[in-house]
């Protein structure tokens, strides 16, 4: 299965163990350290006071083991903390998807993470329309149908929703639309003091360039970016993350396949951090 890993800016990202936890962070900690970014002097990011990073787990991480059944979403704070070590997660939307709204449900999934010492820091969003539709009246509608979730990220304590920015047309008819969609959408999240991420997630999204031209459109302090090093398809993905680090407020450390050193084989962790 893919592994998805990530790290966080100020707070955190997601990470899928690859490897055994103590040998990972003690990889990362010696790949920050080689780019004289930070010394890790433990492999608890958490217990490190010179981190500059924090780590947290991606449910679509675990997204076989959710579609079986095996593992409900109520449980998945207290599987991070306890099968993983990891003491952050980020929420996928279909995963509870007709709970966006249920204050009783989000008030226990809350409760559950508290309970465990896990914090809450974002939910993914996925089919909920077309940020970036030509149609006007369909790209109001994601835009839109994107509020409860934002609703619902306030109540669970998170700092973000990720989102998707999708649209067709030219590349610059595309950037336009996508801006003017993630624009409206931040301006309702900004009330509730939450931010609206984009992942670069296919289509122009993957292309770095053009997902920076549109962050420079949406101009919102709540509105970034959530660099992936493994979604730049074919695109340079060092360019990429170079390009949209400047929006970031987490960072999606993917990961795939390891080498016989637990060496991740597609991409230079060493360049990219």
């Amino acid at each position: 299965m893919p592994r998805s890993a990530a790290l966080s800016l100020p707070t955190a990202s997601r990470l899928m163990p690859a490897m055994p936890r103590r040998g990972f962070l003690g990889a990362v900690g010696q790949g920050l350290a080689a780019c004289g970014l930070v010394s890790l002097g433990s492999t608890s990011v958490r217990g490190a006071e010179s981190a500059l990073f924090e780590i947290s787990l991606a449910e679509w991480s675990l997204h076989k083991t959710l579609f079986a059944g095996t593992l409900d979403n109520l449980d998945f704070p207290r599987v991070a903390k306890e099968r993983f070590g990891i003491h952050a997660v980020e929420y996928v939307n279909q995963f509870f998807k007709d709970k966006a709204k249920d204050a009783a449900y989000l008030g226990e999934l809350a409760k559950r993470a508290d309970d465990v010492g896990v914090k809450n820091v974002l939910i993914m969003c996925d089919g909920l329309g077309n940020l970036g539709d030509p149609d006007d009246a369909a790209r109001t509608q994601a835009i839109e149908n994107h509020f409860p979730w934002v609703e619902a990220a306030k109540r669970l304590g998170c700092h973000s929703i990720r989102v998707n920015a999708a649209s067709k047309g030219s590349f610059d008819e595309q950037q336009k639309l996508a801006a003017d969609g993630l624009a409206r959408l931040s301006d309702y999240a900004k009330q509730l003091e939450i931010a609206v991420i984009v992942e670069n997630h296919g289509g122009l999204s993957s292309n770095g360039e053009w997902l920076a031209g549109v962050m420079k459109m949406v101009d919102r302090a709540n509105c970034g970016t959530l660099p992936d090093f493994g979604n730049f398809h074919d695109y340079d993905r060092y360019k990429g993350i170079e390009e949209l680090m400047p929006f970031a407020k987490g960072v999606s450390a993917k990961s795939h396949d390891f080498d016989a050193d637990g060496n991740e084989t597609h991409t230079d962790y060493r360049k990219a951090l």
